[in-house]
């Protein structure tokens, strides 16, 4: 076992019984919203994991430590110290190492700790991707990457609507990243369920997206896999409204120079105040809809690896 990474006890007896196993991310508890909104989320969502029939495995660094299953006290650790905590990425985990620092995970980080455990699902809000004004900036998410190498597949409500959702899903195709759509043929544009874009694969059932995965890492092409699953039609956000929202957002992150790792937590905010906290609640509504679709996929695919 790989000495710098630490499984909780109930998630390695679920590894050890082929029991399904739902990876989360910890950035979306320190950065993706204020306390205690973040603590009572994180909860739920693990909930929501345990009421479909699989184990809750988040992930972050702690002391140094990569971590793959949290206790509530490290939860509510990095749910208090919230934007205190490190953002961390691939680049940054040597860095908190070596340090004994703590940070929180993002998707290419989680995906990277998930795969070292032997976790292949993970659920998230939303994977990061090409910036808008990439061409200038060439400021393009690490998750991109990892999702070209790593075999962790990922439940979210398709890229962050702050992104260039076209060049995204250019640059994930380039990679050979496979993005299915779960009962639609539109990739999901985070708040909405629609962006004018199609995905590359529209299946229909947890068991397809599970055969689907099986095939693609039995025949041994490396790398994740997309999930696209739309926000609960009853929780989007209007289209137009939402895109004229985010576009004021980006227009003050360049006026004060928002950059980097900085620039996704700083829209978010920016985007939360602008529609008075509504973007929020559809942010936690669209998490806990993606970690029950990864329960389900996580359990079809135990059955299919037995």
């Amino acid at each position: 076992m790989n000495s710098f990474l630490e499984i909780s006890p109930e998630v390695k007896q679920a590894i050890k019984s082929n029991k399904p196993i739902v990876a989360l991310e910890s950035t979306i508890i320190s950065h993706g919203m204020p306390y205690p909104k973040n603590l009572e989320t994180a909860l739920q969502v693990e909930q929501i994991v345990r009421n479909n029939n699989a184990i809750p495995a988040t992930i972050a660094i702690i002391n140094g430590k990569l971590k793959a299953g949290l206790s509530k006290d490290e939860i509510k650790l990095l749910a208090k110290q919230g934007q205190s905590v490190i953002k961390t990425s691939r680049r940054d985990i040597p860095y908190l190492v070596s340090k004994k620092l703590t940070g929180a995970t993002t998707v290419a980080s989680t995906m990277i700790i998930a795969q070292m455990a032997g976790i292949k699902i993970f659920a998230t809000g939303g994977i990061g991707g090409v910036h808008r004004g990439a061409a200038e900036s060439f400021d393009i998410s690490a998750d991109l990457q990892e999702l070209a190498h790593t075999n962790v597949a990922v439940v979210c409500a398709g890229a962050k609507a702050i992104l260039d959702l076209n060049l995204t899903l250019e640059y994930l195709e380039t990679q050979g990243v496979p993005v299915i759509g779960y009962k639609t043929k539109e990739l999901p544009a985070f708040y909405t369920r629609k962006s004018g874009l199609n995905v590359d694969f529209k299946l229909d059932s947890p068991q397809e997206i599970a055969n689907f995965l099986k095939s693609k890492w039995d025949l041994n092409l490396n790398g994740g896999v997309v999930v696209a699953n739309p926000v609960p039609s009853a929780f989007q956000m209007d289209y137009s409204h939402i895109m004229n929202i985010i576009d004021n957002a980006l227009l003050e992150a360049d006026k004060l120079d928002v950059k980097g790792k900085e620039s996704t937590p700083f829209l978010l905010e920016k985007i939360a105040k602008l529609t008075g906290g509504k973007s929020l609640e559809t942010n936690i509504k669209l998490v806990l809809n993606n970690a029950e679709l990864a329960s389900k996929i996580a359990y079809d695919y135990t059955r299919l690896i037995k």
